[in-house]
C-alpha cells in the first residue's frame, strides 16, 4: 500500500468502521464503487432563492434559515422543476482523521440529465472540497438545467472520493505511465497541465450519429428509473453532414463523446477537468470521476470512450472534428480496489461509444 493516493472500496468501507463516515440508514449493496462512494440524499429538500457558499463562519443551516423559501418532503418523492435551486441534507457525514481529505463529483448519470450539482459543508469556502479532518454533514445543491426531476429520499446524484495526501501525477509520471499503459487512443498524445487531452469526435459511425440535443419542454425523468424513457420523447439525434463541425448553439445542451478510447488502469483513478475557457466558451463533462478499471480490457471495457456533457455560454461556438475538450488528470491509488470498474459490477457505462444516460431506451 502506497503512502499518499485514493482510498479504494475496502478502505471506504473501513470508514464506516471506524467512524470516519457515517449514515442515517444501512448503505445500499452498491453504494461503494471501486474509488468513491455515492451519497444519498435525505428526507427534505429547502427550495432557496439563490446558490451561496456559508463561508468560514457559518454553517449551511445558518444560511438556509436566511434564504430558505419552503420546505420539499422527499420521503415519497418530488418534483424537483428546471431553473429553480434546491439544497438537500445528505445521508451521509463526516468525521475525517487530520491526514484524509475529499472531493465531490456529480455521478455520470446526472451529468448526463444536466443536473447541476454540488457538495458544500459547514463552513465551506468552496464547493466539492472537503478539508482533511472536517467533522460535520453534508449538503448537496441541485439545479435541473434541462429537464424536470423527480427525486426522493436515498436518491443518489454524487458521488465522494478520499485522498491521503498528495494523489495526482505530475507530466513526467503521466507520461510514463501512458507508455506502459495507453491510457488514451492517440498516436501523439497531448500532455500539460498535468493533464492528458481528450478531442471530440464529429465523424459518425456508419449511421453517422455524432450526438444528441435535449429537448426543451419535455416530461418529468425519475433519476431512480432505469430503461424507463423513449430517446426521441427528449433528446435530437444530431448527424454529421460531411463537414466535421458542429455549431453548438447558446445554452443549449449536448451529449457528445470523445475521438479516444480511454483507459484507467487498476491501479490509478482520473477525473476531467474543466476545460480552459481561454480556447472556447464552453463547458464540458460534468461529471467528471473514473473509476480504476474504466476501460480496461480484462475487466470488460476495451474500446470505452468519454461520453461528454457540453454546454455553450452566451455566444454560438464552433467546434472541429479533433479539437480538444478537455483533459484527464490521473491519480494513484492508496491500494487496488477489491472490485474494478466493468462487468462484475455490471457497470452500466463500461465498454460504452456515444451513449446517454441510464434512463433512456433506444426507439
Amino acid at each position: 500500500m502506497r503512502d499518499t493516493g485514493i482510498l479504494p472500496d475496502g478502505e471506504i468501507a473501513a470508514l464506516f468502521e471506524t467512524g470516519a463516515l457515517a449514515a442515517e440508514r444501512p448503505l445500499d449493496g452498491d453504494q461503494i464503487q471501486p474509488a468513491s462512494l455515492d451519497l444519498r440524499l435525505g428526507a427534505v429538500a429547502y427550495r432557496v432563492r439563490a446558490s451561496f457558499l456559508p463561508g468560514p463562519d457559518h454553517r449551511v443551516a445558518d444560511k438556509l434559515a436566511r434564504f430558505s423559501l419552503h420546505e420539499i418532503d422527499l420521503t415519497g418523492g418530488a418534483v424537483l422543476e428546471t431553473g429553480c435551486v434546491y439544497i438537500v441534507p445528505l445521508v451521509e457525514r463526516l468525521a475525517l482523521p487530520d491526514g484524509i481529505a475529499a472531493s465531490t463529483n456529480p455521478k455520470s448519470s446526472t451529468g448526463r440529465l444536466d443536473i447541476f450539482t454540488r457538495v458544500m459543508s459547514d463552513h465551506g469556502q468552496e464547493f466539492d472540497k472537503v478539508p482533511a479532518g472536517y467533522r460535520g454533514p453534508l449538503y448537496i445543491e441541485v439545479s435541473p438545467r434541462t429537464f424536470p426531476i423527480v427525486v426522493r429520499a436515498g436518491s443518489r446524484l454524487s458521488q465522494i472520493r478520499f485522498r491521503r495526501g498528495v494523489a495526482a501525477l505530475d507530466e513526467a509520471a503521466l507520461a510514463a505511465l501512458h507508455a506502459r499503459e495507453t491510457l488514451v487512443a492517440s498516436a501523439a498524445p497531448n500532455i500539460t497541465g498535468g493533464g492528458i487531452a481528450l478531442s471530440i469526435d464529429l465523424g459518425g459511425g456508419g449511421d453517422g450519429l455524432i450526438g444528441y440535443r435535449a429537448k426543451h419542454h419535455t416530461g418529468l425523468i425519475d433519476v431512480d428509473r432505469r430503461d424507463a424513457y423513449d430517446l426521441e420523447d427528449f433528446w435530437e439525434p444530431i448527424r454529421a453532414r460531411g463537414r466535421g463541425e458542429l455549431v453548438l448553439d447558446p445554452d443549449e445542451f449536448y451529449i457528445l463523446v470523445s475521438r479516444e478510447a480511454v483507459h484507467v488502469p487498476p491501479l490509478h483513478a482520473a477525473e476531467m477537468t474543466p476545460f480552459d475557457p481561454l480556447v472556447g466558451e464552453f463547458r464540458v463533462h460534468y461529471a467528471g470521476f473514473f473509476d480504476p478499471g474504466f476501460g480496461h480490457t480484462p475487466a470488460g471495457g476495451g474500446g470505452s470512450r468519454a461520453v461528454l456533457e457540453v454546454r455553450s455560454h452566451e455566444v454560438p461556438f464552433i467546434l472541429d472534428h479533433g479539437q480538444i475538450v478537455g483533459r484527464l488528470v490521473y491519480e494513484h491509488m492508496l491500494a487496488r480496489p477489491g472490485a474494478l470498474y466493468g462487468a462484475a459490477l455490471k457497470s452500466h457505462y463500461q465498454g460504452q461509444a456515444l451513449k446517454l444516460s441510464k434512463h433512456f431506451r433506444a426507439g
